[in-house]
C-alpha cells in the first residue's frame, strides 16, 4: 500500500485521478479506516496505514468528489466514527463529510483592496441579511442579489460573520463544528466563491470572521477525536486542564500542540488562498491570549496563544503581502 503518492502535508480528503487520498491525525488510535459510499461503509475494506506523528493515511481507488465518508477510529476495545477534522464539505441532510474538489472557475480579475483608511465596512450575517422565499434562511445567492444596493450606499467591504458548518438550523456562526467546511444551508463552498467573485466585480472586498478561541460546543466531532482525553475533557485538539475553560464551554484549542497550531494556520490560509477573501477578522482574541486563573476570576496569559496569533499573522503577511487583515 503506497501512501506517499499524495503530499505528506495534505490532510483530510485529497482528490486524485480516479481516487482520493485520505489522511487523519489520531495519535492515540490503535486502528483507523475510512468508510463511505465508495466501499459500502465497510470498516474492513480500506484500513489506513499508520505514519509518523500519529498520522494515518491511504489512497482509495474509486473514491471521488461528492462521495460521503467518515473515519472509523478504534481505541482499544472502542470503535466509533468521526467526521474528517479537515472536511471541506458537510452534507446538509446527513451531516457526514463529503469529498470536495475545487473546480470553481473565477470570473473576476485580480482584486485590489482600497486603501486601509478608505474602507467602508458593512458587517453581514448571511442567514438573516436577505431572507429567501417565504422568509426562509438567506443564502449566498440572496446576498449577491443585493450587492448593487450595498455598493450604492458607498460600501466597499463586507465583513461576513462566521459561515463555517454548524449544528442545527440557524446560528450566528460562533458555534461552528467543522471549521474547514462552508455551511451547506448557505450554499456551500462554491456558493461562497460565487459571492466573492460577484462582490469583486462590484468593487467590494470580503473580510471573513474566523473563530479560533473555541470550537463547538455542540455536536463537535473534534471532541475526544481519537478516544483519548484527560480529566474527561476534549482530547487531542483541546486543552485538558483549567485552560480549557471559555465562556462557551471547556473547548479552547490547545495552542501549544503543533498539530493544532498547524490546523488553525491551515484554516486561516485556506480562506485567503482558495476562496480569495481579502481579509480575516479574528473573533475574541482575548480568549486566545488569556484564560481564567484557578479561582475563575484572575486572567492569566497563554503564551502559546500569543505566539500562535503572531505566527498566523506572519504567515498571512508572507503569502499574501497585499492582504489587509484586522483583529
Amino acid at each position: 500500500m503506497n501512501t506517499t503518492i499524495f503530499n505528506p502535508r495534505q490532510m483530510g480528503a485529497i482528490p486524485l485521478d480516479g481516487s482520493t487520498g485520505f489522511r487523519v491525525w489520531a495519535p492515540n488510535a490503535t486502528g483507523v479506516s475510512v468508510v463511505g459510499e465508495f466501499n459500502n461503509w465497510d470498516p474492513e475494506a480500506n484500513p489506513l496505514e499508520k505514519e509518523d506523528g500519529g498520522m494515518w493515511a491511504r489512497e482509495v481507488q474509486g473514491a471521488v468528489p461528492g462521495d460521503q465518508y467518515q473515519f472509523q477510529i478504534t481505541n482499544g476495545d472502542r470503535s466509533f466514527r468521526k467526521n474528517d477534522a479537515y472536511a471541506r464539505e458537510i452534507h446538509e441532510q446527513t451531516a457526514l463529510s463529503v469529498v470536495y474538489a475545487d473546480s470553481y472557475e473565477w470570473k473576476s480579475p485580480e482584486f485590489k483592496l482600497p486603501n486601509w483608511n478608505e474602507l467602508v465596512i458593512y458587517e453581514l450575517h448571511v442567514g438573516t441579511f436577505a431572507p429567501g422565499p417565504h422568509g426562509s434562511q438567506g443564502r449566498f445567492e440572496q446576498v449577491i442579489g443585493r450587492l448593487p444596493y450595498l455598493k450604492s450606499l458607498g460600501i466597499n467591504a463586507l465583513e461576513i460573520m462566521p459561515l463555517m458548518a454548524f449544528p442545527g438550523e440557524r446560528s450566528w456562526g460562533y458555534s461552528l463544528t467543522n471549521p474547514f467546511a462552508v455551511e451547506a444551508k448557505y450554499g456551500g463552498a462554491d456558493g461562497l466563491k460565487r459571492l466573492i467573485d460577484a462582490a469583486h466585480v462590484e468593487g467590494i472586498a470580503i473580510i471573513l470572521d474566523v473563530v479560533y478561541n473555541h470550537f463547538g460546543p455542540d455536536n463537535l466531532d473534534l471532541w475526544q477525536y481519537d478516544g483519548w482525553s484527560d480529566n474527561n475533557k476534549g482530547g487531542i485538539y483541546f486543552y485538558n486542564d483549567r485552560r480549557a475553560w471559555t465562556p462557551w464551554g471547556e473547548n479552547r484549542p490547545d495552542y501549544g500542540r503543533g498539530e493544532v497550531r498547524q490546523y488553525i494556520r491551515d484554516n486561516a490560509l485556506l480562506w485567503l488562498e482558495e476562496f480569495r477573501v481579502d481579509g480575516l477578522r479574528f473573533d475574541s482574541t482575548l480568549f486566545i491570549r488569556n484564560t481564567r486563573g484557578e479561582n475563575n476570576s484572575v486572567e492569566t496569559d497563554i503564551p502559546e496563544g500569543w505566539t500562535l496569533l503572531q505566527w498566523v499573522n506572519d504567515e498571512i503577511g508572507r503569502f499574501f503581502p497585499r492582504t489587509h487583515y484586522h483583529r
